[in-house]
């Protein structure tokens, strides 16, 4: 990654935090992927249990591309501090995935034409920490947030625990709010220029877009 003249990087006691420009400039996003009828669906109760197992098998898809961007940052030493072992989500997934439907499960899921659009994004840009840092933000922060609010609404309506659900839980982070802080503070100190800065913003954009893609995906398949 080029490396900018200091004179251009943000002077992060005078300017807005990263993370508060990624949630004030994703905000309408957001909002509008959590109004789509499958999230509406799921977290009424109304979703089948085969549209969660759908969503589960998706975002196999999507962490195994997310995930094997942060590694390859991490090997290249250009990670900025933003990938954490606690957050790794495919063995946890994939758990699910055996409880769900077997053993062969791979055997069973699908991969939809959204998902392959998403893989295909995170393929393009995961290299690169401005961009990486957007995706990772939007999934994990997530995650770590309102993730959690599904997983009890996926609880209550499907009666699992546990196992089935273990994609929302973290049990190497105990205390989410501290670690969504330092989280957070990583983001906050990546030595970006202004135009790196709008560049992650964007890319938030771009992920929020893609998820609501996905969202559109399985609710033609699943909501009735």
């Amino acid at each position: 990654m080029t490396v900018s003249p200091p004179a251009e990087v943000l002077d992060p006691a005078t300017d807005v935090p990263l993370s508060v420009a990624l949630r004030t400039g994703t905000r309408d996003d957001h909002a509008a992927a959590e109004r789509s009828a499958f999230v509406e669906h799921l977290v009424g109760g109304t979703l089948p249990l085969a549209g969660y197992v759908d969503l589960a098998a998706q975002q196999h898809a999507v962490y195994t591309a997310l995930e094997a961007a942060g590694d390859r940052l991490v090997a290249a030493g250009t990670d900025g501090g933003l990938v954490f072992s606690e957050l790794v989500r495919v063995p946890a997934i994939e758990a699910d995935l055996a409880h769900l439907l077997g053993d062969d499960w791979r055997a069973q899921v699908r991969e939809l034409p959204a998902t392959t659009a998403y893989v295909a994004r995170l393929a393009e840009v995961g290299d690169d920490l401005p961009r990486y840092a957007a995706h990772a933000y939007t999934r994990y922060l997530g995650d770590l947030s309102g993730g959690q609010v599904l997983k009890r609404m996926i609880e209550r309506h499907h009666g699992l625990s546990g196992a089935g659900v273990s994609f929302y839980d973290f049990p190497q982070i105990h205390r989410l709010k501290p670690f969504k802080d330092v989280y957070r503070e990583r983001l906050d100190a990546l030595a970006l220029t202004p135009a790196q800065r709008d560049e992650v913003v964007e890319e938030a954009r771009v992920a929020f877009r893609l998820n609501r893609a996905l969202f559109a995906d399985l609710a033609e398949a699943h909501v009735r």
